[in-house]
């Protein structure tokens, strides 16, 4: 008797661990009946994502996030949030997707899961051009301003343990933050130093050094192997035909490397 009930159990949940994983495998008819695709952005990131001079949504990610959308035959739909909210967003399912300047990186691979490499970021420290900074050591006991929970805010705080580091919900408050003089030293990308110097060319700001070279993936839930599938495709399609080198190009001015373009 206490065989065949342990038998009937053990068959009970395999049933429902099927039946749960089938739930999670079929987002991407999910996405396909509701007719829409929501994409979580970080607006206020220069070249990525921002508001045009029409207040409209803009960028590398933006327009990748459309054609992502038109090619799956949805809309689109943005959702607004800040770099630190990201994850956590995808994670509530509030999104179906992230197209947010996300780097792909073993710890965020442990708890979400990415596509193949769409795009690339550098991260690098700039600061005006009178101060002497080539290294990690010459942020000893100067304060560095970042954007939180970006790869800019571990690889900083990994690295220059003596720096008094300043960190930012956005990069938007980021930008701002350098412009009016809050603080002069910066871990960010060359976008957003191409920003500071465009509303700040008096402070004659300059990269110093690069920290690191990303690649950025559209980031997903775990188990969603079908959705995961198909963005895959949809970005090595894409890679080859060479829209979204196009898209890169654009407002990027320069060519997605070999490492991306030719992975695909």
């Amino acid at each position: 008797m206490k065989l065949k009930t342990l038998f009937t159990q053990a068959c009970a949940a395999v049933v429902l661990g099927a039946m749960a994983h089938a739930a999670l495998a079929d987002q991407l008819d999910d996405i396909k009946k509701a007719g829409k695709i929501r994409v979580a952005i970080a607006m206020g990131t220069p070249l990525f994502s921002f508001a045009d001079a029409n207040l409209q949504p803009a960028g590398s990610d933006v327009d990748t996030a459309k054609l992502l959308a038109q090619d799956l035959g949805v809309k689109l739909d943005i959702v607004s949030v800040t770099n630190a909210a990201r994850v956590p967003t995808l994670q509530a399912n509030r999104a179906d997707v992230v197209v947010a300047d996300l780097s792909i990186t073993p710890e965020r691979a442990q708890v979400i899961d990415f596509s193949v490499p769409y795009a690339v970021i550098s991260i690098i420290v700039g600061a005006p051009k009178s101060m002497n900074i080539k290294t990690y050591d010459d942020l000893n006991g100067k304060r560095v301003g970042l954007t939180r929970a970006t790869v800019n805010d571990t690889l900083t705080t990994q690295n220059a343990k003596g720096a008094q580091i300043v960190r930012y919900e956005d990069d938007a408050t980021l930008i701002t933050s350098m412009v009016t003089g809050q603080v002069d030293i910066f871990s960010s990308t060359p976008s957003n130093l191409g920003e500071m110097a465009k509303r700040a060319p008096e402070k004659n700001l300059e990269l110093k050094f690069t920290q690191k070279d990303f690649d950025l993936g559209i980031a997903l839930n775990k188990n969603q192997p079908r959705l995961k599938e198909w963005i895959n495709e949809w970005v090595k399609t894409n890679l080859k035909n060479g829209k979204l080198n196009a898209i890169y190009k654009k407002y990027h001015g320069r060519d997605l490397p070999d490492s991306v373009t030719k992975a695909s």
